[in-house]
């Protein structure tokens, strides 16, 4: 049966109406840092090697390759830590050109640096992919001891609080 981490991991990744407090374990991701506009193509093209390299990985039993302690699963979503520059953080207004970033893409537990290693081949060999390179994978703890807020994305008018 496919895990599926909408159903089994809900507490980490589908956010009650309400903000909560949450406790977020170690876990491994592919993750990319970066600064500047979301906008813009380059972060698209961020986000897509995230996906290639997630994928590439989700799919290695069809490419012949089963890891040991594979298990069927659905991909997991994009995260996104964010920040401003210490120039940013002076401006009265949101300059999203100020805006620091770490995007992530969560992995399953079965996941070494041999199946990465061999996703990054994959990847390679598939489609030349610009900020390949810039991608790191490992253990990922929140700060602040492991916990954070949960809060629903809203669309809204944000000013930034000095």
């Amino acid at each position: 049966m496919k895990y599926e981490w909408r159903k089994r991991e809900k507490n980490l990744y589908i956010p009650k109406q309400k903000p909560e407090l949450v406790s977020i374990p170690e876990q491994k991701f592919f993750l990319i840092k970066g600064k500047g506009n979301p906008n813009e193509f380059k972060f698209a093209e961020k986000i897509g090697v995230l996906y290639s390299l997630a994928y590439a990985v989700r799919m290695m039993p069809k490419q012949g390759y089963t890891p040991a302690g594979y298990f069927e699963y659905t991909v997991y979503p994009l995260e996104g830590i964010w920040d401003l520059t210490e120039e940013g953080k002076k401006l009265d207004t949101l300059n999203k050109d100020e805006l620091l970033y770490t995007i992530m893409i969560r992995q399953p537990d079965f996941v070494t640096k041999e199946i990465v290693d061999r996703a990054f081949e994959h990847v390679e060999k598939k489609k030349p992919l610009p900020f390949l390179n810039d991608v790191r994978f490992g253990n990922f703890k929140m700060v602040y001891q492991s916990k954070c807020f949960m809060l629903v994305h809203m669309m809204m008018n944000l000013k930034v609080l000095k």
